[in-house]
């Protein structure tokens, strides 16, 4: 199935779903509590969202510089790097290296990234285990699913769900609250670390920064903290549009990534790491960071779009868009779901099979809206559209509707034809999209103008 039929088949199924809708709503409610008190803190906001979009902005116009002094300073600190060109490159690279360990276990923290190249998948079919180390990541993949959002990857399933997914696993009360969960999942991931070999641990990064050739990682467990201190070797996959400037930027970037990802003014564990050095004590010996650009560089060569490689991938935009919350993000059929991918993933998979994803928005403006780099999302999503049309995407009968809409609309004379002949055209042409689900609309006997000049 195209994806842009399975979008649809599945954007019939989650609108349908009232229980999953509800389950998400309380969390984007929850959200938005957070999000306010922790946005208390800046005496001004806009004024350090201006300066991180503009170092993102720096950054993306001279992409191929910072890029080459992240690796050339990384690799003076002692460290390497391994350049992928698509995700099987990626998972190839990956593989090798791991395989030159001689390790059999995998320690991985959240990352996004790994999801999008099936990492996980591919490193078990390589008669490796992998270990997720984060609760919201050991959920999902306990449960053979994709992340639903970018940071909190079980947002559509209660704890309820959670419960009796995890009691057969590790034996968690079918009972068990939010709470339980945790000190249930952390005690296994103990159990692991305790009896395991941590050869190999696979971590993301929210940040490499260019002057230091050192990679930022924030998180609220602590396991990836432990896991870079126990592991030999340390994998970290990043993709090419995950670079800022200095570690001068750091106080920026945090603060905004964790008041937009999660409502706080301050994850509880940020790091910034590198190769291990004489003084430190606990650092994986060997440190690889693999840049991946699967697609990135075909968003970067779109100087009216590329404005959206600034994401540092909080999620807020997911957050507040209804269509998000309405058809739940396994519906989109990518890894960045909600608006930010809506529009990227065009770009980066192609417009011949995800040019539908540009069209899954009301427009409404509220993901450019919250954006804490300002990225202009809603009007991205138009750009989108123009370019397919331009590329010759647009179907012949897609053509047509629009060029008879256009004729009705310069005309005074065809708008106000009878509500018959609307009627007519409405479910000609958009009775089959507009789904079984809704009511279908139906217009008034009388136009307004007709109304207005009946009235005078």
């Amino acid at each position: 199935m195209r994806p842009a039929d399975q979008f649809l088949n599945d954007t019939i199924n989650a609108s349908a779903n009232k229980e999953q809708r509800n389950v998400v709503v309380v969390h984007q409610q929850r959200y938005h509590e957070a999000l306010g008190k922790a946005r208390s803190q800046y005496k001004n906001e806009v004024l350090a969202k201006d300066r991180a979009a503009y170092l993102k902005w720096k950054v993306t116009e001279n992409l191929d510089k910072y890029l080459i002094d992240f690796e050339a300073t990384l690799i003076r600190r002692g460290g390497r790097v391994v350049w992928a060109h698509d995700a099987e490159t990626a998972r190839k690279e990956i593989v090798q290296l791991i395989t030159k360990t001689g390790a059999q276990q995998v320690f991985k923290s959240k990352s996004m990234l790994s999801e999008e190249i099936a990492l996980n998948s591919f490193l078990r079919s390589s008669s490796l285990e992998v270990i997720e180390t984060d609760v919201g990541e050991y959920i999902i993949d306990v449960a053979a699913e994709a992340p639903f959002h970018m940071v909190n990857p079980a947002m559509h399933k209660s704890e309820k769900e959670i419960a009796a997914l995890l009691n057969s696993k590790i034996g968690t009360s079918m009972d068990a609250d939010a709470d339980t969960i945790t000190a249930d999942v952390r005690d296994a991931m103990r159990a692991y670390f305790n009896k395991a070999s941590l050869d190999v641990c696979i971590t993301g990064a929210n940040f490499l920064i260019a002057d230091s050739g050192m990679v930022a990682i924030t998180e609220n467990e602590g396991n990836i903290r432990m896991i870079t201190a126990l592991a030999k070797t340390h994998i970290v996959i990043a993709g090419i549009d995950k670079i800022i400037p200095s570690i001068n930027d750091i106080d920026t970037f945090f603060p905004l990534l964790a008041t937009y990802g999660t409502g706080q003014k301050l994850t509880v564990y940020n790091s910034v790491i590198g190769p291990k050095t004489a003084d430190d004590h606990d650092a994986a010996t060997e440190f690889i960071v693999v840049l991946i650009d699967n697609g990135r560089t075909n968003l970067l060569a779109q100087p009216d779009q590329r404005q959206a490689l600034s994401c540092i991938k909080c999620g807020a935009c997911a957050n507040v868009c209804p269509v998000f919350t309405f058809i739940g993000g396994h519906s989109y059929g990518v890894t960045s779901s909600g608006p930010i991918g809506a529009v990227t993933q065009p770009h980066e998979k192609g417009f011949d099979e995800f040019k539908h994803l540009s069209y899954a928005s009301s427009l409404c403006g509220n993901c450019t809206q919250i954006c804490p780099m300002k990225i202009d999302l809603h009007n991205h999503l138009l750009r989108n559209r123009r370019d397919s049309v331009q590329q010759g995407h647009a179907k012949s009968a897609e053509k047509l509707m629009w060029y008879s809409w256009k004729k009705m609309m310069l005309s005074r004379k065809n708008m106000n034809k009878g509500a018959s002949i609307k009627n007519f055209m409405l479910k000609s042409f958009f009775k089959t999209s507009w789904g079984e689900n809704r009511e279908f609309p139906k217009v008034a006997e009388k136009s307004f103008n007709q109304i207005w000049r009946e009235g005078r």
